[in-house]
């Protein structure tokens, strides 16, 4: 038998997203990547996990795409391996359209891998919780006509870009100031769903 008959088979970017979310240790390993590149060594420390036990789950992540080696680098005659995340963010309707959808799903498949493992391990550390913290989260499905829906995504587009705005001018602030400032994540969703609203069951049955 060849040996590519026992070759895993590799994930595809829905599955690999799909994995990478599915433990603490690879969300948290995501998180830290969010901030720029790392070492493996670096990322054993800073989730509390031995090298070799770690070594598992940033392969695995490596060989589905979701992080990527940056670079080998010599330290005292020892390869240092340094991880970085793959980061695919905003897309305007421009670059949306002329993409392909395979293009297109992959972009969607990393902003929720980036967005999804920063909110689990926000809320593993506590940091949902509303009371003393500026925490805004909510949604809601609805059913729409095109014109509303483009409305909507109009209002969308328009709020991203007043808080990436408002964002810049908190970077220059802090610089100028010299404060530490926070570090806070912010997203902005609006999709249609996988299938078709249904007629929920009734709670409240009539009397014959």
């Amino acid at each position: 038998m060849p040996k590519s008959a026992n070759k895993p088979r590799k994930r595809s970017r829905e599955e690999a997203t799909h994995y990478a979310l599915g433990a603490r240790i690879r969300t948290a390993i995501l998180t830290i990547l969010n901030d720029g590149p790392a070492s493996h060594s670096e990322l054993a420390k800073l989730t509390g996990l031995g090298v070799s036990a770690i070594g598992h789950h940033i392969q695995e992540l490596v060989d589905s795409g979701s992080i990527e080696l940056a670079v080998v680098v010599q330290v005292r005659n020892q390869n240092v391996h340094v991880y970085r995340a793959i980061k695919r963010a905003y897309t305007s309707d421009e670059e949306a359209e002329e993409a392909s959808s395979e293009e297109n799903n992959e972009v969607a498949a990393f902003i929720l891998q980036g967005f999804t493992a920063e909110a689990l391990c926000a809320l593993w550390a506590g940091k949902l919780d509303a009371h003393g913290r500026r925490v805004k989260m909510s949604w809601d499905t609805f059913r729409v006509n095109p014109q509303t829906r483009e409305k909507i995504h109009e209002e969308q587009l328009e709020s991203w870009e007043r808080i990436v705005k408002l964002a810049c001018e908190g970077v220059n602030s802090l610089a100028e100031s010299g404060e530490e400032g926070v570090s806070v994540v912010m997203g902005s969703f609006g999709f249609e769903r996988s299938r078709d609203p249904r007629t929920p069951y009734p709670l409240e049955v009539k009397a014959d």
